[in-house]
């Protein structure tokens, strides 16, 4: 005889650990986001906490990437984007930092791919890769080509990215494509047109934005696409960041309502009232 306890064990999808289970647990299945984007913080502060150098905060936030990233597909999430490398790292770290995450990267690649594809994932990256060294563009075409055929999550990872220089790009995208359909007098631009020009074409706007490590901004981090989305901040740094922490929240995120600028049933109410007296 099937209990009520063994329906609520099989719901709770394989592969989640004990605390990320009791969390799963009062989340609904029905209501996950389709798209998380995460703002990854914090590898620099933790390092200098543990008397540290930098570098070694970008080597413990790896092992926060796989939890990150194995427990989304876990509970099929469908889009995951982490915010990598930025424009402004390239061009404002030191070199001896910037070289070392771009090694870091491609061990990263070379390491995860068995576990992408054992986990379904399907690895894209956005923002200007062109401008990143030959070698580590091989190495993330590579990792590409090898979760390609993949059907589960998509995986995207923000590389030199910044979203002031996604809007330049789209605009002149979508410039370069009416010159060559009968000329500029032809270009048309409306909110769809600039989305069909994004790096993120291809994926749902995020529902869910998360912040670690405590900071209140965006830092020039999918502008457009995060209009609506509910934004997440936590404290904690990114090396310390698990697949609970992300259960939690999505926990958080399923608490709000969410509007679209329009209003809840009971504003509406109370605006209907207000108008009748």
């Amino acid at each position: 005889m099937t209990t009520l306890y063994d329906k609520v064990a099989s719901s709770v999808p394989t592969g989640l650990d004990r605390k990320e289970t009791e969390v799963y647990r009062r989340l609904d299945p029905a209501r996950l986001p389709k798209h998380i984007a995460i703002i990854m913080d914090g590898n620099g502060r933790w390092a200098k906490r543990r008397h540290m150098p930098r570098v070694a905060g970008h080597r413990a936030g790896v092992t926060a990437v796989r939890s990150t990233v194995e427990t989304a597909a876990r509970i099929h999430i469908p889009a995951l984007t982490l915010y990598a490398f930025s424009e402004e790292n390239w061009k404002k770290r030191p070199k001896s930092e910037v070289g070392f995450l771009m090694g870091l990267l491609s061990r990263y690649l070379k390491a995860e791919v068995p576990t992408l594809n054992k986990n379904n994932i399907r690895l894209e990256y956005i923002g200007r890769q062109h401008e990143l060294p030959e070698d580590v563009q091989e190495r993330m075409e590579w990792a590409r080509e090898a979760t390609s055929r993949n059907s589960g999550m998509v995986l995207t990872l923000a590389l030199n990215y910044s979203a002031r220089s996604e809007l330049v790009d789209a605009f002149r995208s979508m410039v370069n494509a009416a010159a060559q359909n009968g000329g500029i007098e032809h270009l048309h631009i409306d909110e769809d047109a600039v989305a069909r020009h994004l790096y993120t074409r291809h994926l749902p706007d995020p529902d869910l934005v998360v912040r670690t490590s405590g900071e209140m901004r965006l830092s020039n981090f999918l502008l457009w696409q995060l209009a609506y989305a509910e934004i997440y901040v936590t404290p904690t740094l990114w090396p310390d960041f698990r697949g609970v922490h992300l259960l939690e929240g999505i926990a958080e995120y399923q608490k709000r309502e969410r509007r679209y600028g329009g209003l809840n049933h009971g504003d509406g109410h109370a605006a209907t009232s207000e108008a009748k007296s």
